[in-house]
């Protein structure tokens, strides 16, 4: 990761609201979260400042934000992050800001979601609702959206680097799980609106069920696989199934199957992300792990 060399403090994003948005300098400030791209702090009640931090793509990924969830957020089901402000570059911080409207509820990372049913139904009316076909000019996804096939020497260098380390119990279940996917007819429907990063930091929960979602920086159109792989890195056990037949129109067979490939991807990041954390290592989330090895665990039980 390339981090800005300004050092991200509350005294910095003040002064960069007195500078840009007087209006609301002078509102309560917290730090709310350190995520790949950005730093969050919470303004008020119910405003959030957004920092790119860490990654030189951070910029383009907020101006997506500020110029595309405007019109997606009033159709979506669950609360989201709409931009209200664009900041500028600046002296002070010479990259683009953004203040949007605050989410409350816990990552599900630290509260993993534990009502089956409501979680399910949450999810699939959320994704029913993002998945329509997008308008000429949607961003397309970084990495994300397209043939599978285009991942594969990512998902070999995972999956070695996860084996090395002991953290596969069973590295040819994963294999045939990804296989299958790359080797699932292709997605041909019209490009869909997609989040695009939907690993348990990016959705919040309340009460055992899912409250919000969070970090739109990937969003892009592409193959619904992306976004229903989260049937098996979100939910808990056994919720699944209800979850499919929940999200409307349906997924084909050969969509399940590369969305299966997609959480696999997922999960692999997720435990090395979570590895890492637990030792102390650069970019390292400990959270992560727990979500992605019962992710890992799902996807493989039926190889066995």
């Amino acid at each position: 990761m390339t981090r800005t060399e300004i050092d991200i403090t509350g005294e910095l994003v003040r002064g960069l609201l007195r500078e840009q948005h007087p209006d609301l300098a002078d509102l309560p400030l917290s730090l709310g979260a350190r995520g790949w791209d950005n730093q969050l702090w919470r303004l008020g009640d119910d405003l959030a400042v957004r920092l790119p931090w860490a990654t030189e793509s951070a910029d383009a990924l907020l101006h997506k934000e500020y110029a595309w969830l405007p019109f997606l957020a009033p159709r979506l089901p669950l609360p989201v992050p709409v931009p209200q402000r664009l900041g500028e570059p600046s002296q002070r911080f010479p990259r683009p800001w953004i203040v949007t409207t605050w989410v409350p509820g816990t990552p599900a990372d630290r509260a993993p979601a534990t009502r089956a049913g409501a979680a399910a139904d949450g999810l699939a009316a959320f994704l029913t609702a993002l998945h329509r076909p997008a308008p000429v000019g949607a961003p397309a996804g970084r990495d994300r959206g397209g043939p599978l096939a285009g991942a594969a020497e990512q998902f070999a260098e995972q999956l070695d680097t996860a084996t090395g380390l002991g953290l596969v119990p069973d590295p040819d279940a994963v294999r045939a799980v990804w296989e299958d996917a790359v080797a699932a007819p292709v997605w041909t429907g019209p490009a869909l609106w997609l989040h695009a990063d939907l690993h348990p930091a990016n959705i919040l929960t309340e009460n055992g069920a899912f409250c919000g979602v969070v970090d739109f920086g990937d969003l892009c159109a592409g193959d619904p696989a992306y976004d229903l792989a989260a049937a098996w890195t979100l939910l808990p056990d056994g919720a699944a199934d209800r979850f499919h037949d929940a999200y409307r129109p349906g997924a084909d067979a050969a969509t399940l199957r590369r969305a299966r490939g997609c959480a696999v991807l997922r999960a692999l990041v997720g435990i090395l992300v979570g590895d890492a954390g637990e030792h102390g290592r650069p970019g390292g989330k400990a959270a992560w792990g727990p979500p992605a090895r019962a992710a890992l665990r799902r996807l493989t039980a039926p190889a066995r």
